[in-house]
């Protein structure tokens, strides 16, 4: 569970660096303070979190799928 979540976790900062690099750069600490109320695709707030288990969720099933096979084998 704890290295799930230090997945999750590390998906959502390498993201948010990704996309908002620019504004990391210049104003980190307004851009952060502004972030309830963004309005990306009607999330608000809560866009990173979604995002970031959307992506989560891409790259977790072909690890799944990956522990699946290899148990059966072995």
């Amino acid at each position: 569970m704890k290295k799930e979540l230090k997945i999750y976790i590390f998906i959502l900062i390498i993201l948010s660096i990704i996309i908002h690099y620019k504004e990391f750069l210049t104003h980190p600490v307004e851009h952060l303070l502004g972030l309830m109320d963004s309005g990306a695709y009607g999330f608000g707030g809560f866009h990173p979190f979604i995002f970031s288990a959307v992506i989560y969720i891409i790259i977790g099933i072909p690890r799944v799928l990956f522990k699946i096979i290899t148990r059966r084998i072995v």
